[in-house]
């Protein structure tokens, strides 16, 4: 008997994608659905197999700190994780990465800015070009100058996906 469970995120999210394997999903700009995180289907680039290991390890870094086990496993019921505000991860090309919150309203689309916006006058955090694990530091700094004590102990525990940065 073959499952007969019809896609449940129709078109917001590409069921056949590699990414989507790994529970990440990928989509637009502006998803409809509530996901943890995505990838966005219009970068420039795809995520090298490390990169995905770190996307897929940042979701599931975001469910392991505010989720407690129940509800975990009733995350597990869809093909993908949705009960948050999403974050969408876009790369323009190697090691440049950007994201975006989708309840932003103002200020810039992505931090760090698109390529061709860097160092112009809409670019206020002159940033970039910035890796994948830069980028997630960045979010997970947003009130304070340096990442959240979970998110650096969740890389320490994690080396064969997040290596140590060398001095």
């Amino acid at each position: 008997m073959t499952d007969t469970k019809a896609w449940p995120f129709g078109t917001d999210a590409d069921e056949n994608d590699r990414l989507t394997a790994l529970r990440i999903p990928v989509t637009g700009q502006h998803p409809m659905w509530r996901y943890i995180a995505t990838f966005d289907r219009e970068s420039e680039a795809r995520p090298t197999d490390a990169e995905a290991a770190q996307l897929a390890s940042y979701i599931e870094q975001y469910k392991d700190y505010f989720f407690n086990d129940w509800y975990k496993a009733k995350l597990l019921e869809r093909p993908l994780d949705v009960d948050a505000v999403t974050r969408i991860f876009h790369k323009w090309g190697e090691d440049d990465w950007s994201y975006r919150v989708v309840t932003w309203e103002y200020g810039p689309f992505w931090v760090p800015a698109a390529p061709r916006l860097r160092g112009g006058q809409y670019d206020d955090s002159k940033l970039g070009p910035l890796p994948l694990v830069q980028v997630m530091d960045r979010d997970h700094q947003m009130h304070s100058e340096y990442p959240s004590k979970s998110w650096a102990a969740w890389k320490a525990s994690h080396p064969e996906i997040f290596p140590a940065e060398e001095a």
